[in-house]
């Protein structure tokens, strides 16, 4: 995972991404969640999607996949 990490700071540098959440205390009342969550906000939309769709992104979710299992969602938010 740690090569991710590495890896996915070249696409979120180039996109503008900022992390909004990294790990930390979480509740789940409703469902079942995994053990970490993150939150990436973008400018917006359309350079999130640009971002995931990116050769840099693509790079850096090769690791992601090796590492780890879960859910990636793209929201627009309001």
């Amino acid at each position: 995972y740690k090569q991710y990490i590495e890896a996915n700071a070249v696409a979120f540098a180039k996109y503008g991404a900022k992390f909004a959440v990294r790990a930390g205390r979480y509740e789940s009342p409703e469902g079942p969640t995994g053990n970490r969550h993150v939150l990436v906000e973008f400018e917006s939309y359309d350079k999130a999607i640009e971002c995931y769709h990116s050769p840099e992104y693509q790079h850096a979710s090769k690791f992601r996949l090796a590492a780890s299992t879960g859910h990636f969602v793209i929201v627009e938010g309001a």
